[in-house]
């Protein structure tokens, strides 16, 4: 069986859609599964992929996402279908909420949320547009779907009227070099290469309007007030309508104690996660979920928002609050901080919830939809 799978938002590194393309498809290289796995990614020829990714048989499209979107978009209408230049697979794997229509091969999608309709205020206008237009023709389309939570399933059954006989949940995983980082010299070697405070609140996620960094900088105004000594660290990537963020955070006055260190390489974030007093993930919506459990994979306390699909993926290893009551997101933190025998409770906790989360189950259910696809079990569109 000969498998296409859509690499490219881990090519092109975009926030948890490539973490998830790229972790998923390390895990199933991994399996001796008798699956040809091919990447399918748009962008320069030769644009380089970190291995084992780079060890896979790929094609590369001299198309840009725009004209890439604008193909799928078209096939959509006109029912040209693009299998001719996807090339000879049984099985493509849109992991990417992109699927062109396809009339010879087979499909699964990965819905990892339905975003941009729970949460509008927080996606631009032309995203909005076209996914509200397009994600149900994609839903219909594929062959099986993946939900990455049962929340997003639920969401995808409620909103669409999907049979749920298509609709797969597969969790994402924690890879394993999320855990504790013990080794004094690799912490302060890590602490010097990004300046990192002595005690400090860490946030990691793509910097958008979901995320709600405007309720973390409330919370931790209140806590600065009462002379604590911490600081407020955030890792990920500027994401889309970004500055008002960042405008809330200068009317607070609280740029001196906020520290931005952007994208920060894989391997040493297991090291910042070891570092932080602990981990605040105060998102409005989520898909979900991912920082959160790489945190507690580290040791790290976290105190995350009960919204969406949060507190299924949390379960009781985390404090949750409202996402919106920044009184409770700031006792939580204060408690966090504070009470050395919760940090420890929460610690144990949340090491044993991440452990039931890995890349190798979600690739070994993965891989079992796509011979289920491949073998025609399911209806095809």
């Amino acid at each position: 069986m000969k498998v296409l799978f859509d690499a490219t938002s881990a090519v092109r590194r975009h926030g948890g859609l490539g973490r998830y393309a790229e972790e998923l498809a390390r895990a199933m290289v991994a399996f001796d599964s008798g699956v040809e796995l091919g990447l399918f990614y748009t962008g320069p020829a030769g644009q380089a992929i970190d291995p084992p990714l780079d060890t896979l048989p790929r094609r590369s499209l001299r198309l840009s996402t725009k004209s890439w979107r604008m193909a799928a978009l078209a096939s959509s209408y006109t029912h040209i279908p693009l299998d001719p230049v996807l090339g000879n697979a049984d099985v493509f794997h849109a992991t990417e909420h992109l699927l062109p229509y396809l009339h010879r091969i087979r499909s699964v999608f990965t819905l990892h949320d339905l975003a941009f309709l729970r949460c509008p205020e927080a996606h631009l206008p032309l995203n909005r547009w076209y996914l509200s237009l397009m994600m149900p023709r994609f839903l219909r389309r594929a062959d099986a779907v993946i939900c990455v939570s049962q929340y997003t399933k639920a969401d995808a059954v409620r909103i669409y009227d999907l049979e749920e006989s298509k609709l797969v949940v597969i969790p994402e995983g924690v890879n394993p070099r999320f855990h504790p980082v013990e080794s004094p010299e690799l912490l302060a070697a890590v602490q010097a290469r990004y300046g990192l405070p002595e005690r400090f609140i860490l946030f990691v996620g793509t910097i958008e309007p979901r995320k709600n960094l405007s309720a973390l900088w409330e919370a931790y105004r209140a806590l600065h007030s009462e002379g604590r000594p911490e600081k407020i660290v955030i890792v990920g990537k500027r994401g889309w309508l970004y500055r008002a963020t960042f405008q809330r955070l200068r009317e607070l006055g609280l740029e001196g104690q906020v520290v931005v260190l952007g994208y920060v390489a894989d391997q040493d974030l297991p090291a910042i996660y070891s570092l932080a007093g602990c981990f605040a993930f105060p998102s409005l919506f989520e898909g979900f979920g991912l920082p959160p459990l790489e945190a507690m994979a580290c040791g790290c306390p976290v105190v995350c928002s009960n919204a969406s699909s949060l507190p299924e993926v949390c379960a009781d290893a985390a404090l949750l609050v409202p996402p919106t009551d920044v009184a409770a997101l700031t006792s939580a933190l204060r408690r966090l901080l504070d009470d050395a025998d919760l940090r420890a409770d929460l610690r144990a906790r949340g090491l044993r919830r991440a452990s039931n989360f890995t890349w190798q189950m979600a690739a070994e259910s993965t891989l079992a939809v796509y011979r289920v696809v491949a073998d025609g079990s399911c209806a095809h569109k």
